[in-house]
């Protein structure tokens, strides 16, 4: 399949990059994704790692891409938990979870008074009607509606699509007639703090992702260049999905780290 020509390529001199599908799938890497990503080390450019992943905290993260061989401290990962923890604090909310076990930790919380807040993410099998239900009355109550990721799917183990937590949100936004807030991509205050924690204008920022609308959608809204790999989720015909269309479509990590690298 050819690759798309980049329109109007930027000066690249930071780079945002999704995990799972693009870096890796389960344990493994995709491709030669870790040489690629030691490229990108050797030439100095600073990156961050954005995912959408809501069903696994940010140390079992870092120990994936530990055990990888690819070198990344707790700042350099960005998850939509750790943006829902800051935005609590900051309003002084007192939260109900709906979300996945294992992504307590990064959460931390515990309601203070009576419960003024949902947060939804990708709870799996604790997507339960009395636990959605649950959920519903509060947010129908007048309880903030947060949701960590409003993705439609993901890669499974197993290489077939999955549900993820975006259709739950939506059957929450149909029953209480109120949208969600946002606050993983394609929200544009996430990628607004990656850009800033990075130290880059986000002119000269790209997003690398599989997902072409919440990575490459999202990060063009936000004023960053956003290129679509061909691995992870993408299915063909992806890249004809949103409109303007990717800055780049390429067939995975290598090909998109030798696009920034001539620009770089």
């Amino acid at each position: 399949m050819p690759e798309t020509a980049p329109r109007d390529p930027p000066r690249i001199t930071g780079i945002l990059l999704d995990l799972s599908g693009v870096v890796f799938l389960g344990d493994a890497a995709i491709g030669d994704a870790v040489a690629s990503l030691a490229d990108l080390r050797a030439k100095g450019l600073p990156l961050r790692f954005v995912t959408n992943t809501t069903s696994k905290p940010r140390r079992v993260l870092l120990d994936r891409l530990h055990r990888l061989g690819i070198p990344a401290e707790g700042g350099d990962v960005f998850t939509p938990a750790l943006a829902a923890r800051a935005l609590v604090a900051e309003r002084g909310l007192s939260p109900y979870f709906l979300v996945h076990p294992d992504l307590a930790e990064d959460l931390d919380m515990r309601p203070t008074g009576p419960v003024d807040a949902v947060i939804v993410g990708d709870a799996a099998r604790g997507f339960s009607y009395d636990a959605l239900n649950a959920a519903f009355r509060l947010i129908d109550g007048g309880a903030a509606f947060i949701a960590l990721a409003r993705n439609r799917t993901f890669e499974d183990g197993d290489g077939r699509l999955s549900l993820d937590a975006g259709p739950f949100v939506a059957a929450l936004e149909c029953a209480a007639r109120r949208e969600a807030e946002l606050v993983g991509k394609p929200a544009e205050a996430f990628y607004a703090a990656a850009v800033a924690d990075l130290g880059t204008a986000p002119a000269e920022t790209v997003m690398v992702g599989d997902d072409v609308e919440s990575d490459v959608a999202g990060a063009l809204a936000a004023g960053i260049a956003g290129i679509l790999v061909r691995t992870g989720k993408y299915r063909v015909g992806d890249e004809t999905r949103i409109d303007p269309g990717p800055t780049a479509t390429v067939a995975d990590l290598r090909r998109a780290v030798d696009w920034i690298l001539e620009r770089a």
